[in-house]
């Protein structure tokens, strides 16, 4: 048995017996990590590579100097994620399956030993997620497949540079590498809200540092304004699901919130049309509205933001200081959760 075997088979075998899935899926997830494992070559041998095109070569130097800046300037985790590459030859390195009632916003949930109960599963093929998808539908779930280009094994591996991501512009490869490197340093199971808002404003703050250190003003201009249409489009969306949430606990019988549940979505589409008229037709959501919208759709939707005005007024209480805004991060991830919920709440 290889050295990656014998770390990953005892690991995935725990979480086998310990977790709420079937065996077949996670037979999946071992074939799929064990692929994700195999593929992965050191940066630098694949700069060595002739065959190597000259943009991906740009891109991992580029990634060395951000996992270096990672590490000296953000304090994130000095460890061997992102160090290596992979080309898995697909757009995805996973697919999730996001699930919720047909007239109810709260998702199903799936638990698993280390990330603890989150509201999607996750499939490295996208035929296992569409078919698990089916099987969702046809006990009455509303149901949707989004692809994933990259991931966090929140440091029980080694996590590589996938192809699915390493040819983002520069400003949104910095973010996802500092977010994903935020869930290895500090993450909290059965808290998707509290973990994702948290590395989102390491991920901000990240990018934000990583360009006034290198003065690319385009470029830091080009994330800000993304990052700002990101905000208006999850403010459209939540704006919506509430009126939903509305129309779900009302009296109205069934057949009457169906009506109203289809008015609702008619009428975000609308409101996304007007919205893209303001942004001179920028469409980097047209492919989630292109879509059979339904409740689902909204699973993750308000999830990477919940708490970051929270967690920036934290930031910003200690001055910046990220060692200090760290420890702060780790004493609330100690707290129960309701405990939590409301500190945090308390600073939005």
């Amino acid at each position: 048995m290889t050295l990656v075997l014998r770390l990953v088979v005892p690991f995935l075998l725990v979480t086998v017996l310990s977790g709420c899935a079937s065996p077949l899926y996670y037979a999946q997830a071992i074939s799929g990590q064990l692929e994700i494992l195999a593929k992965r070559r050191p940066i630098e041998e694949v700069l060595s590579d002739p065959a190597t095109p000259a943009q991906t070569r740009d891109q991992l130097k580029l990634v060395r100097r951000l996992r270096d800046f990672a590490i000296q300037e953000l304090a994130l985790p000095d460890n061997q994620s992102y160090r290596r590459y992979a080309d898995l030859d697909r757009p995805f390195a996973v697919w999730d399956v996001f699930a919720a009632p047909e007239l109810s916003l709260e998702s199903k949930k799936w638990c698993f030993i280390v990330a603890g109960c989150v509201p999607y599963r996750g499939y490295f093929a996208r035929d296992k997620a569409e078919q698990f998808a089916a099987n969702l539908k046809q006990k009455g779930y509303d149901v949707y497949v989004g692809g994933v280009p990259a991931y966090s094994t929140l440091g029980w591996f080694s996590d590589p540079l996938l192809n699915t991501f390493i040819h983002r512009p520069e400003a949104e490869l910095a973010g996802l590498l500092f977010h994903e490197l935020a869930h290895q340093k500090i993450y909290v199971s059965d808290d998707s809200a509290f973990n994702e808002s948290f590395a989102t404003v390491v991920e901000l703050e990240g990018v934000k540092r990583w360009f006034q250190q290198s003065g690319n003003a385009k470029e830091a201009e080009a994330y800000r304004q993304k990052i700002q249409r990101r905000e208006e489009f999850t403010a459209l969306v939540l704006k919506h699901r509430a009126h939903l949430k509305e129309i779900y606990a009302s009296t109205l019988i069934d057949a009457e919130k169906r009506m109203a549940k289809a008015r609702v979505f008619e009428e975000l589409r609308n409101d996304y049309a007007k919205l893209k008229t303001i942004w001179n037709g920028y469409s980097a959501f047209d492919n989630w509205f292109n879509q059979d919208l339904n409740n689902a759709h909204l699973a993750a939707i308000g999830l990477y933001s919940q708490y970051v005005a929270a967690f920036q007024t934290l930031l910003a209480q200690h001055g910046g200081d990220l060692a200090a805004f760290y420890r702060e991060v780790e004493r609330l991830a100690q707290l129960p959760p309701d405990e939590r919920a409301v500190v945090l709440q308390t600073r939005m």
